[in-house]
């Protein structure tokens, strides 16, 4: 049972908070920050410090919030809620509302999503807690900053955690003291959950096989790594991943589009043996979807194994004609007396980063192996491994300096990611990987 002291009420909780947990709980800091690995313990940290200042602010509004309302119900209410059910915490949820009442102390925790962050204005809140931060505008932050100012709090404090992106505004803000004052940020260590070391030993090392270099250096290790002007695909060697490639008769064509008038791109490839090879790529200017499926037809008039089709989601929006990308496809070859055909197209398109993610670790894993080869012919999109770049200041892709650019590696990381992404799952709610 709680009891009162000093207007705040006092409740045991069963919670054996890591190394670097502890010194986020301990940090007095108004502005606090937890910044760590994959499997680190970082929602945890956030819902524990939740219910600690709702406890310090009795009767008082705080705030929790995540980059989108997918990722606020999955992931951080969800270990919210199970943290308040084990330790018997009493509660009201009002999920019409989207707010929580802690019984014991009358504080109230309103959920929202960092997605429209113009929608945060409004009442006073003695605390604020962001999950996933680096995923989130920095627009969001200083709205949220705004509405720190109840008079009557006990405890002011603003905090978050995440995993590293690059230099970006959460690391100006938290890490590089030379740019904003009054920032504290705990940096957790990789290896240091026992709880899910304990489950599973061998969690970093498994991941050594579907992240590359980079990407494990920052999801595994923690690193914070200059993204700005630097190549998105990274791990692509010329010397290693260009090798003359030839049709193999006993294994099904892929073929993935990138619906775009200029240039029309798809790419021709084949997945066996856990090796992906891109075989052909056809890229046609000022092209619509029929010319496209004339070109693959033209060069692929037949192929015992059939064919399997990928590509941009968006091709399943209705033209003005009144037909999809995908029927048009689906006429051609019938016009063509192919039937033999199949489709693998998801009903909306895999994160950009998540592809790139992907693409890398297929040409160059943390362990060292490669499973994507490509064959000379394929000159966009070798083009594409060698010169897209992020933008200055940025971890978004330059799309603007060469309007040929993107679209062979965009179609090939649609077939990569129905084909190949697999993956251990992390954390407290086993949320997948990628």
């Amino acid at each position: 049972m709680g009891r009162t002291q000093h207007s705040i009420t006092r409740r045991e909780i069963e919670y054996d908070p890591l190394p670097s947990q502890k010194l986020f709980h301990e940090c007095g800091a108004r502005f606090k920050g937890f910044s760590g690995p994959v499997g680190s313990g970082k929602s945890q940290a956030v819902c524990q410090e939740a219910i600690r200042l709702s406890y310090q602010n009795p009767g008082r509004t705080g705030l929790l919030g995540a980059p989108t309302y997918s990722m606020l119900r999955d992931a951080t209410q969800s270990a919210l809620f199970e943290i308040l059910d084990e330790n018997e915490i009493p509660f009201e949820h009002n999920k019409s509302e989207n707010t929580l009442i802690l019984k014991d102390s009358k504080s109230k925790i309103l959920f929202r999503s960092m997605e429209d962050y113009e929608r945060l204005r409004g009442s006073n809140l003695a605390w604020f807690g962001l999950d996933e931060l680096t995923y989130t505008a920095e627009e969001a932050w200083e709205r949220m900053l705004a509405r720190l100012r109840d008079p009557k709090a006990q405890r002011l404090c603003g905090f978050a955690a995440w995993t590293p992106k690059g230099y970006d505004w959460v690391y100006r803000r938290f890490i590089d003291h030379t740019k904003v004052a009054n920032y504290v940020a705990i940096l957790a260590q990789p290896n240091e959950n026992k709880h899910l070391l304990a489950q599973v030993p061998d969690y970093y090392e498994r991941l050594k096989d579907i992240y590359d270099e980079r990407f494990f250096a920052q999801e595994a290790l923690g690193d914070y790594l200059s993204l700005d002007g630097s190549r998105v695909y990274g791990a692509f060697d010329r010397k290693v991943h260009v090798q003359p490639l030839a049709v193999d008769l006993n294994v099904p064509l892929l073929w993935a589009l990138d619906f775009n008038v200029d240039p029309m791109t798809s790419i021709v490839a084949q997945y066996n043996g856990g090796i992906f090879r891109v075989l052909d790529e056809i890229v046609l200017r000022h092209a619509t979807t029929p010319e496209a499926v004339e070109a693959f037809t033209a060069r692929y008039p037949t192929h015992a194994l059939g064919v399997t089709v990928y590509g941009d989601a968006s091709g399943q929006n209705l033209k003005t004609s009144g037909v999809t990308d995908y029927q048009m496809v689906r006429d051609g070859f019938k016009e063509k007396g192919m039937t033999n055909v199949n489709y693998k197209v998801p009903p909306s398109n895999p994160g950009v980063r998540d592809r790139i993610n992907l693409t890398n670790a297929r040409l160059k894993s943390a362990s060292g192996n490669t499973t994507l080869l490509v064959d000379p012919k394929c000159k966009e999109l070798i083009q594409d491994f060698e010169q897209v770049s992020y933008k200055t200041d940025s971890t978004h892709v330059d799309k603007e300096r060469d309007r040929m650019r993107t679209h062979s590696s965009d179609a090939l990381g649609y077939v990569l990611w129905q084909e190949c992404m697999i993956g251990p799952t992390i954390g407290e709610k086993q949320n997948r990987i990628f």
